[in-house]
């Protein structure tokens, strides 16, 4: 081969690479494609159109609505005393009687509370309820001071001071008036309040626990006494399963 050919073939080579050189790009050109940013718009989010709901109208409280449950339930056994608020009794026709035109309206009323258990058929079962009862006594002033415990086990029925048992007339300030001051406030309610902590009760003798079970307000009555003939039956109702209720009689 001529010397003038394979010269010829090697710039043709040699321009090829080159070429091929001159394709590549540049430390400085792969520099700034380096120092780009890519911006990537993120797709904005579907708004949650939140459906419209109806505007909830809550009734609003009556002002002696929670009359009956401030009424301490005296002589209730205080394993039971969760059992009374177990359910929303209505007491309305208490509240009516305080109303313009009720019985009680205007007038100075003394409440206390009890209970009486009773076989009540509910939600296709029979059990034994204890159902809450108010009295009320009207008086210009607290019927009495005094606490009487008796029951069949005891000989003799025990009168004791109101305050040795923890308990007390206090006034009863309605809902609508609760923000103002007590000193203020002439009320015409009174109930008969305990203020015996039952988490107080462990630290307790068994028969001064006792006596809060056994006990009722002690009203005397020294002109009536001999009118009304006192009972030696006594009614007992057993929690069993049916329940079974019978009287004793006591002489």
């Amino acid at each position: 081969m001529r010397k003038g050919t394979k010269r010829k073939a090697k710039e043709v080579v040699g321009k090829g690479k080159a070429k091929v050189e001159e394709e590549k790009p540049t430390t400085e050109e792969q520099a700034k494609n380096n120092d780009k940013v890519v911006v990537k718009r993120q797709a904005k989010r579907a708004k949650i159109v939140k459906p419209e709901t109806e505007t909830e109208y809550f009734p609003d409280k009556r002002n002696l609505e929670d009359l009956w449950q401030e009424v301490f339930p005296v002589g209730t056994e205080w394993d039971q005393i969760d059992m009374v608020y177990q359910y929303k009794w209505n007491f309305s026709n208490l509240e009516d009687a305080f109303e313009e035109g009720g019985e009680l309206h205007g007038q100075k009323v003394y409440l206390f509370g009890c209970t009486e258990p009773q076989l009540v058929f509910f939600q296709g079962q029979s059990k034994v309820t204890c159902i809450p009862v108010v009295v009320a006594v009207v008086s210009p002033f607290p019927p009495s001071d005094k606490i009487g415990i008796n029951s069949v086990q005891r000989e003799a029925e025990e009168i004791l001071p109101m305050k040795q048992m923890k308990m007390d007339w206090v006034p009863y300030i309605p809902l609508e008036k609760r923000e103002s001051q007590v000193e203020r406030l002439k009320s015409q309610i009174f109930i008969l309040r305990c203020t015996q902590r039952r988490a107080g009760l462990k630290h307790l003798k068994l028969e001064r626990v006792k006596k809060f079970e056994y006990c009722l307000p002690y009203f005397y009555q020294p002109f009536a006494e001999d009118e009304f003939e006192q009972s030696t039956i006594v009614q007992i109702l057993f929690p069993s399963e049916p329940p079974v209720s019978f009287q004793i009689l006591v002489e």
